[in-house]
């Protein structure tokens, strides 16, 4: 019986350890500040589809580093809302473009350090369909909210975090060069 209590006694102050390191030395704290975005702007734009993008500022305001491992933007445009436009997202670090959608790994360096903070950008491409051209498709448009979908770790687990931002129709009409049609 004494062993098992000085086992369950070293558990319990290994743990209080563990937290007290943590405590002196900090952990990562990955801020994202949605409302800092810049105004989406047209990156390319043809007959059949417009691709779109926005900067996402991210900042680690921790005493650790952070790792963004991944991420991804969902584009919520269900067809039974709007079938005339299929929506497709793309994240990728400002100044890393990919042409394989793959979002390759970042460091977020520890608050005050020159590399703390980055930028992340939100893509979407807006393709017209069932044989329609892009401004006619537009013309009745909805607006379009968009996810970005992280997965962050430092000395915490891994976790997915996300945020919403809504490209509103008359925004999307106007990058565009397209006047909405009124109902």
């Amino acid at each position: 019986m004494v062993v098992l209590y000085g086992i369950i006694g070293l558990a319990v102050f290994s743990f209080i350890l563990v937290k007290l390191y943590f405590a002196a030395v900090g952990l990562e704290k990955l801020v994202v500040y949605p409302e800092q975005r810049t105004p989406f702007e047209v990156e390319e734009q043809t007959e059949e589809s417009i691709l779109l993008s926005t900067k996402i500022p991210f900042v680690n305001e921790g005493k650790q580093c952070a790792t963004i491992m991944d991420a991804f933007v969902r584009p919520l445009l269900p067809y039974e809302q709007y079938d005339g436009i299929d929506a497709r997202g793309k994240a990728e670090c400002e100044g890393c473009p990919r042409e394989d959608d793959y979002f390759e790994a970042v460091l977020v360096y520890k608050k005050g350090d020159k590399l703390d903070r980055l930028n992340i950008l939100m893509k979407v491409r807006l393709t017209a369909r069932k044989g329609m051209k892009l401004k006619e498709a537009l013309e009745h448009m909805v607006d379009l909210p968009l996810e970005l979908i992280w997965m962050e770790v430092g000395r915490t687990p891994w976790r997915y975090r996300k945020i919403r931002v809504v490209l509103p129709a008359s925004e999307i009409a106007a990058l565009a060069g397209v006047v909405p049609a009124k109902y």
